[in-house]
Order: C-alpha cells, then sequence, then structure tokens
C-alpha cells in the first residue's frame, strides 16, 4: 500500500521538478482544478514513489506546473484493454469478446498530462481520440487472483489513448488482421495525468465519468459502469503467466463517442485541443501538433 493518497509529479514555483502528494484544500476540486486557481500546493515526498519506503515530507511547495504523474523511466510497459465498453463495441458494430482484448503500447508513448503532442507524418491521417481510466501497478506480481488485485494497485489516473484508424484497421495499411500495437504506440500516444488516486479513495471498482472534448465540443460522455471487464478481472487476467511490473499502466478501454464510430468521422486535425477527464481524478489538455 502506498504511504499516499493522490500523487504529483509538477515543476514547483522555483523551478525544479517534485513527486508531491497535493493539498487539497476544497476535497470537491481536482488538482487541475486548483492549479488553475493558483493555490495547488503539495507536501513533498522523498523516496521510491511506488513503495512503502516513500515519505511523505512536511515540506510544502507551490505547484507551478503539472507533469505526468510517473516518469517514463518508472514505467516497464502500456499494457491496454481494447473493446472493453458495452456501447463502444456496439458502435463499431462489434460483439462483445469472450476475454479481455489484450495490446500494448512502449513505454516511450507516454506523455505530459498538458504538452502538445507532435504526430509524425506517418500517423497523420485519420488520428483518433480515446479517453480511458488507467491502472498503475504498485507492486510486482504474477498470476494475481481477483480477490487479492487490491494489493498490486497503486492507484488510478487519466489516459487519453491516441490512435491512428488507418494503421489499425484498413486492410490497404494494416493487412488482414487489426495492427493494434503500431497504430496506437508512436512517440507520445498517451498522455496520462494530472495525479494519480491510491485504491485508498477509490476501491478497486471506481465508478467514474469519463469526458473527451475537442476544441470545447464534447465528444465522449460515459461512467465506467459501462466496462465489460472491471479493474480486478482485468489485473488478475493480464497477469496469468505474465509478470506484470512494478510501474506498469494498464489503460482500460474507452467509451463510446470516438470518432471512428460516427456517420462523417470528425477525426483529429493539426492544432486541435483535446481534453479528457475523469471524476474525481481530474482533466489533462493536449494539443496535436502535426510534424
Amino acid at each position: 500500500m502506498t504511504t499516499w493518497s493522490r500523487l504529483i509529479r509538477f515543476v514547483d514555483v522555483e523551478n525544479v521538478t517534485r513527486f508531491g502528494q497535493p493539498i487539497l484544500k476544497d476535497e470537491d476540486l481536482t488538482v487541475d482544478q486548483l492549479l488553475d486557481l493558483g493555490v495547488l500546493e503539495a507536501n513533498v515526498i522523498e523516496g521510491d514513489v511506488l513503495s512503502e519506503e516513500a515519505i511523505v515530507t512536511d515540506k510544502v511547495v507551490q505547484v507551478k506546473h503539472l507533469l505526468a504523474p510517473l516518469e517514463v523511466a518508472q514505467v516497464p510497459i502500456i499494457k491496454c484493454i481494447g473493446l472493453n465498453y458495452k456501447a463502444h463495441i456496439a458502435e463499431g458494430g462489434r460483439s462483445p469478446p469472450p476475454f479481455p482484448s489484450v495490446f500494448i503500447k512502449p513505454s516511450h508513448s507516454l506523455a505530459d498530462a498538458y504538452e502538445d503532442l507532435p504526430i509524425p507524418p506517418v500517423a497523420h491521417d485519420t488520428l483518433d481520440y480515446e479517453v480511458e481510466l488507467a491502472i498503475i501497478i504498485g507492486k510486482t506480481g504474477k498470476d494475481i487472483p481477483v480477490d487479492q488485485v487490491g494489493d498490486y494497485i497503486a492507484g488510478f489516473t487519466a489516459s487519453n489513448d491516441i490512435s491512428n484508424r488507418k494503421w489499425q484497421i484498413d486492410p490497404n495499411f494494416a493487412g488482414g488482421a487489426a495492427q493494434w500495437c503500431f497504430s496506437k504506440g508512436f512517440d507520445k500516444f498517451a498522455p496520462i495525468g494530472p495525479a494519480i488516486v491510491s485504491t485508498k479513495i477509490l476501491g478497486t471498482r471506481p465508478c467514474l465519468d469519463l469526458k473527451t472534448k475537442v476544441n470545447g465540443e464534447l465528444r465522449q460522455d460515459s461512467n465506467s459502469a459501462d466496462m465489460l471487464f472491471h479493474v480486478p478481472e482485468l489485473v488478475a487476467f493480464a497477469s496469468q503467466g505474465t509478470t506484470l511490473e512494478k510501474g506498469t499502466v494498464i489503460l482500460t478501454g474507452t467509451p463510446a463517442g470516438v470518432a471512428m464510430g460516427m456517420k462523417d468521422p470528425l477525426y483529429l486535425k493539426n492544432g486541435d485541443l483535446m481534453e479528457v477527464s475523469i471524476s474525481q481524478i481530474g482533466k489533462i489538455a493536449n494539443r496535436i501538433v502535426f510534424q
């Protein structure tokens, strides 16, 4: 179990990058909202933030800028679940899978909560967004029983599973089978943040609202209750015969409302601003920048 209840990684007013436990002066506000108000402070955390030895100190600093709550070096891999929201499965005209559909993104897909996302030329066309609840594994494990999953989760954060549909499903590019890893695994295609909220607050089956806005327009609006497989089942399944290392990020699937599911898809363009938010966790915002 972590020593903190919420975790942020941030730049303070002296331009020092730190880990900390945010001080929520108003429990109804998330860390990004407090930052917008100019009142976000944090207790500095020392040591390995994903270990029980991490120390939440008495030192209080003011937050200037929020980053991803983990660094790339702390994340060995990003595991992802496809087709895990019932309404999203329906909008794609597919049948519910009998077991979780697992694919991966490399750790370099990780991006900060508010940075611009550089999109390589190979991925400019058919670019899509996907708000997702992300699980952060806090203790290395393998063959984890469903009823013990809580012992291995540090907490949850918000993520955007950026996807290129042409390389994912167009047979002229992906071939005869869907190409999930390449189409979703480019650098910076998985921004996360703004905070990790521990299971001490959210439990292991959180019921949370998920939203996506593109240039201020609401595109996705759902709740994690629509998951086909929930957190304990996903972690237990993904750990079968497979070591889940501490720091692994697991994206749990996206709800309905993606561009691909529209009659006339509104794919992302250069300069578009994506905002994905999850209740009790907060909002991240990233702008698309074509290289």
